[in-house]
């Protein structure tokens, strides 16, 4: 069926007056209401004047920032460089200091004074009588770490462990194995959480005699 032809002289076509009619068609144009935007909430508001009051305060900062850019890129430069420079020095310091004590001649002749190693036997004694070998053994450790860095505070650094100190070049042989002997029951005691029994505190303490007071037992050995 085709289609009808329009009017001449541009009229509506044939229908529409109908369908104009119908009144379950809509043609007039509908008024849409205005929606009003959402209203912040108690929360956003407080939001907005914290940003807005932190603006004003930080305002003049950013402003004298600003102004003096040019200068103050290089404080924060120069700050940054010597950063860098300090932490160089506290990684490589002490890794040049042990360089340098391995590298240096052993100095057979040094012991730590006959006096004080007497003292420190008595009170690590006193503790072995009583059956405490782990604190007997690492007294043994920590004094004789003390009497080396009283006699030569450039063999130990602060991070200076006992094994550092007995592969330290600089020591006799006899101190370097006394270290050794001690150091690996406390590292026993310490970190394998076991206990020392009396033969690791007689190995220590021998180690350690050997070394402190091998004056004294050439002395006794001779005088016999």
């Amino acid at each position: 069926m085709g289609a009808r032809p329009a009017p001449p002289g541009g009229g509506a076509p044939p229908g529409w007056a109908e369908l104009r009619s119908d009144g379950d068609l809509q043609f007039a144009p509908v008024a849409l209401p205005d929606v009003p935007p959402p209203q912040p909430t108690a929360f956003e508001q407080a939001l907005r004047a914290l940003i807005e009051w932190l603006a004003d305060l930080l305002a003049p900062l950013g402003e004298a920032l600003g102004a003096a850019w040019w200068w103050l890129q290089w404080v924060v430069l120069g700050a940054l460089a010597l950063f860098v420079l300090v932490l160089l020095v506290r990684v490589i310091g002490p890794a040049l200091r042990a360089r340098r004590a391995r590298g240096a001649a052993p100095e057979e002749e040094w012991r730590p004074d006959e006096a004080a190693s007497l003292a420190l036997l008595e009170d690590a004694d006193r503790l072995a009588r009583e059956g405490r070998f782990d604190e007997a053994t690492h007294l043994l450790l920590q004094r004789s770490i003390g009497q080396i860095a009283a006699a030569r505070p450039e063999w130990v650094a602060p991070s200076s462990t006992a094994r550092e100190l007995a592969a330290l070049a600089a020591l006799p042989e006899t101190a370097r194995a006394a270290f050794g002997v001690i150091a690996e029951r406390v590292e026993r005691s310490l970190f394998a959480l076991r206990a020392l029994g009396r033969e690791d505190w007689e190995a220590a303490r021998a180690a350690y005699a050997r070394f402190a007071l091998a004056r004294l037992e050439s002395a006794g050995e001779a005088a016999r």
